[in-house]
C-alpha cells in the first residue's frame, strides 16, 4: 500500500505543474520577470547591470517555488554560496569560502535584516531563527567588504522582511506535512493601511521527525515590521522576532556505520556515550530587535539611525558536556548621506558613517548524564565589542561609468572573567586590534547592455566568541582574526528584450591565518590559524526565457537559471605538530558546484518547478585522505492556484526531494575524529499541502 501511494505522489509531482505568485493566468504570466533586475546595495536600489559588485537577489516568488520550510535550495541556485544542513534547522553556509569554521552557524558573512545586523557582536548569525515565509527578498553581494559592513571575509546578505514595502493588502494561511512527520503551518497578514503605513505580522510553526534518529525539530516563530511615513521627510521602521527553536543532533558517522545503517545516530564509543543517549541537540530561544530612523534633511543630505539588540537563551547538550548560555547584543548603526544627481553627465554620492555592537556572554558547562546537566565544568563571562567607521564616495559619469571607493576602520576585542574552576589569573584582554578595510571598484558599461567591472577589498573576520572559548572549555587566547585581500573581475549581459541575462566572475582571494576547526578524541572542538590559504574561483550564472510568455499554447512560460562554480583553493604553508598540509586542497570546498533551476507554467493556472543540484567531491579533513562522494540532487514542486471569489485564492502543492534517492552527506563534519565525517541526508521524501490567500 505504502509503495502504491509514493507511486501516486511521484506521477502527481511529475505532471502538475507550477504558477505562482498570482491569482489568474495573465497575472502569472507578468510575474513571470527574470530575476535579477535591481539589487538593494550599498546604501540604495541600483540596476544590477552597473554595480561594481558580484551580487545578486532572490525573490518571494523564489522562495516559495522551492519548498516553504528552508532557505536552503533558494540560496543554494546563487553561483559561489553555498548552503548545508546537517539536520533539520541546522544551517550553515559559505560564500566563496569554506565551511571549515562552522560546526554549525554562521561565521564569516555578514547578515543584515534591513538596517539591522543580524550578524551579532561575536561574529555569529542564527540564520536558522528566520522563517521563509517572513521574508520578501534576499540579497547577496559576494566577497569581501568590510570597508562599509564591519568584519566579514565572505561577503555580505541583506535580507528585506515583509512589511516594509507592502504593495497590496494580503492574509495567507499555508498547511504542509509530508515525510519524516513533516509539518509545518505559516500565517502572513500584510496591510498597507494608508499611504504612510504599513504592517506585516508573520508566524509560524514547524516540525518534523527527520531522517535519522536523534533529529527531531520543533520551530516556532512570530516577526512583525512597521514602517510609517510621519511627515512628507521622515520616516520610522520597526523590526522584531522570537523564535523558540529546538532540534536534536545525532552527530557523524564513519563510512562503515552510514553504510550499515544511514538513519543511526552516533553510537557509543569507548567511555564516550551517543548521541541518543546523551540527548545531544540545541535548544535557542530569541528574541530580536530594532527601531530606524530615516530623515531626509534637504534634497540632497539624508540621515539614517538604527538601534537594535537581541536577548538569546541557548542551551546544547552535547556528547561531552551541557552547555548553558546567555547571550545579549546591543547596537547601533548610523551614517549620513549625500547625493548629488542634478547633472545628467556628471552623478555623485557620499556615505560617512559608524556601526558598533557590545556583546555581554555568559556561558556554563555542565557534566551531562543522560541529558541532565550535573556537576559544573567551567563557568566564563565574555564581552566583546565591535566597530567600524566608513566612508564611501561613488561617481557616475555620462551614465556609463562608474568609480567608487570605501574605507572602513574595523576594531574588535573581547574581554573574559573565568568563575570555574578557579585559577591563578582569571581576567583577561583579547584585543585584535585595528585595521583599516579599503575597497576601490569600478564598472564600465560597453553599450546599454553589456558591462565590465572590477575591485580590488580587504577582507577581515575576527574569531567569533564561540570559536575562542569553543565546547572543549578552554579559552584561546592565541587564536587571531583571518584578513586577505581580493581582486576580481567580471562581466554581465543581458539582452534588450532582457529574454537572456548572463554574468561572469573571476576572483583571486589571497587569505592570511585562516580559521580552522579541529577536534579532540572526545570530539569537543578547538580552532587553529592555518597560515595562508589561496582561493582562486571562477562564477557563471544565465538567466533565460526559453519561450517568451504567452497565453495561446500549452507551455505558457519556459524560464531557465542555471549557474555554476568553480573553486581552486589551496592551503599554503601549514603545518599542525608534525604534519604538513601545505598545498593540500582547503577542506570542505569542492571543486564544481552546477546547479540548474526549471521553471514551467501551464493553462489553468498549473506549473511546474524543477531544481537540480550538482556537487563534486570535497576533502573532508585537511590531509585530503578522506572525500565525500559527488552527488546529483533534484528536487520538484507542482502547484495548482484556484482562484475564488473577491480575489481570494486556494492553492494546491506537491512536492519531492531527492528523486534519484542519491545516498550522500550534506553538511559533513569537518576533521573530525575517530573518521565520523559522514551525516547521511534523507533519502527520496515528499510533502505536500494548501494555501489559502485572503
Amino acid at each position: 500500500m505504502l509503495l502504491k501511494f509514493r507511486f501516486f505522489l511521484f506521477t502527481i509531482i511529475l505532471y502538475i505543474p507550477f504558477a505562482v505568485w498570482s491569482q489568474t493566468t495573465d497575472s502569472v504570466l507578468a510575474q513571470q520577470e527574470i530575476n535579477p533586475v535591481d539589487i538593494h546595495a550599498y546604501f540604495s536600489k541600483q540596476p544590477i547591470l552597473e554595480l561594481t559588485a558580484a551580487a545578486q537577489t532572490i525573490n518571494s516568488g523564489l522562495l516559495e517555488a522551492q519548498q516553504t520550510t528552508t532557505l536552503l535550495p533558494a540560496l543554494n541556485t546563487v553561483a559561489g554560496v553555498r548552503m548545508e544542513e546537517r539536520s533539520p534547522g541546522s544551517y550553515r553556509l559559505a560564500m566563496r569560502g569554506s565551511l571549515i569554521r562552522s560546526a554549525f552557524g554562521i561565521r564569516n558573512t555578514k547578515i543584515y535584516v534591513d538596517d539591522f545586523p543580524l550578524t551579532d557582536a561575536g561574529g555569529n548569525t542564527y540564520l536558522n531563527l528566520l522563517d521563509p515565509a517572513g521574508i520578501d527578498a534576499i540579497h547577496i553581494i559576494k566577497g569581501p567588504d568590510g570597508s562599509l559592513y564591519g568584519a566579514n571575509s565572505g561577503g555580505v546578505i541583506n535580507i528585506a522582511p515583509n512589511g516594509f514595502d507592502v504593495r497590496k493588502n494580503r492574509s495567507s494561511v499555508l498547511l504542509s506535512g509530508g515525510s519524516f512527520g513533516l509539518f509545518q503551518e505559516q500565517l502572513s497578514v500584510q496591510r498597507k493601511v494608508t499611504d504612510n503605513y504599513s504592517f506585516s505580522f508573520d508566524q509560524s510553526f514547524t516540525r518534523s521527525d527527520g531522517y535519522r534518529d536523534n533529529t527531531a525539530l520543533n520551530k516556532k516563530t512570530f516577526q512583525t515590521a512597521h514602517r510609517w511615513k510621519y511627515s512628507p521627510k521622515n520616516e520610522i521602521r520597526f523590526f522584531a522576532l522570537y523564535s523558540d527553536l529546538g532540534y536534536r543532533t545525532p552527530g557523524g558517522l564513519t563510512q562503515a556505520q552510514m553504510d550499515e545503517n544511514p538513519r543511526m545516530s552516533r553510537p557509543a564509543v569507548g567511555s564516550n556515550p551517543g548521541a541518543k543517549e546523551q540527548q545531544a541537540g540545541i535548544y535557542n530561544k530569541t528574541f530580536y530587535g530594532g527601531i530606524a530612523h530615516h530623515a531626509q534633511l534637504n534634497n540632497k543630505l539624508s540621515h539614517t539611525v538604527s538601534i537594535f539588540g537581541s536577548n538569546t537563551d541557548f542551551e546544547n547538550p552535547f556528547i561531552t558536556n551541557y552547555e548553558y548560555r546567555t547571550e545579549n547584543n546591543l547596537g547601533l548603526r548610523t551614517y549620513f548621506s549625500y547625493r548629488n544627481e542634478d547633472m545628467q553627465h556628471f552623478q555623485w554620492q557620499m556615505q560617512l558613517g559608524f556601526e558598533g555592537q557590545k556583546g555581554w556572554n555568559k556561558i556554563d558547562n555542565y557534566n551531562n548524564e543522560g541529558g541532565i546537566s550535573t556537576s559544573p565544568q567551567a563557568k566564563d563571562d565574555l564581552d566583546n565589542v565591535q566597530s567600524s567607521f566608513f566612508y564611501r564616495v561613488m561617481a557616475k559619469l555620462h551614465q556609463r561609468w562608474t568609480m567608487e571607493g570605501s574605507l572602513g576602520l574595523n576594531q574588535s576585542k573581547i574581554t573574559y572573567r573565568q568563575h570555574y574552576p578557579e585559577i591563578i589569573n582569571p581576567n583577561g584582554i583579547i584585543n585584535f586590534g585595528s585595521i583599516w578595510m579599503p575597497r576601490i571598484a569600478t564598472s564600465y558599461l560597453l553599450t546599454d547592455r553589456l558591462a565590465f567591472r572590477s575591485s580590488i577589498s580587504k577582507g577581515y573576520s575576527p574569531p567569533t566568541v564561540a570559536e575562542v572559548r569553543s565546547s572543549d572549555n578552554i579559552i584561546n587566547t592565541e587564536l587571531g582574526p583571518e584578513k586577505g585581500t581580493s581582486y576580481e573581475i567580471g562581466a554581465r549581459l543581458e539582452t534588450k528584450s532582457r529574454r537572456f541575462i548572463a554574468d561572469l566572475s573571476f576572483y583571486h582571494y589571497y587569505m592570511q591565518n585562516g580559521i580552522v576547526r579541529q577536534l579532540r578524541e572526545n570530539g569537543a572542538e578547538y580552532f587553529i590559524n592555518s597560515g595562508e590559504m589561496k582561493q582562486k574561483g571562477i562564477e557563471a550564472a544565465v538567466w533565460a526565457y526559453i519561450l517568451a510568455p504567452q497565453t495561446d499554447r500549452f507551455i505558457q512560460v519556459l524560464n531557465l537559471h542555471t549557474s555554476a562554480s568553480y573553486s581552486h583553493y589551496r592551503f599554503g604553508k601549514y603545518r599542525v605538530d608534525d604534519n604538513d598540509f601545505s598545498r593540500n586542497k582547503v577542506t570542505a570546498v569542492p571543486d564544481w558546484v552546477w546547479t540548474n533551476t526549471l521553471i514551467m507554467v501551464f493553462p489553468k493556472q498549473f506549473g511546474l518547478n524543477i531544481s537540480h543540484n550538482f556537487t563534486s567531491a570535497m576533502p573532508l579533513n585537511d590531509a585530503n585522505s578522506v572525500f565525500s562522494e559527488k552527488f546529483h540532487l533534484i528536487q520538484a514542486k507542482g502547484i495548482w492556484n484556484w482562484r475564488l471569489k473577491n480575489k481570494q485564492q486556494l492553492q494546491f502543492f506537491v512536492g519531492v526531494d531527492n528523486l534519484l534517492n542519491e545516498r550522500y552527506s550534506l553538511g559533513n563534519d569537518i576533521n573530525a575524529f575517530g573518521n565520523r565525517f559522514f551525516n547521511p541526508a534523507p533519502t527520496r521524501n515528499y510533502y505536500g499541502g494548501m494555501k489559502v490567500t485572503l
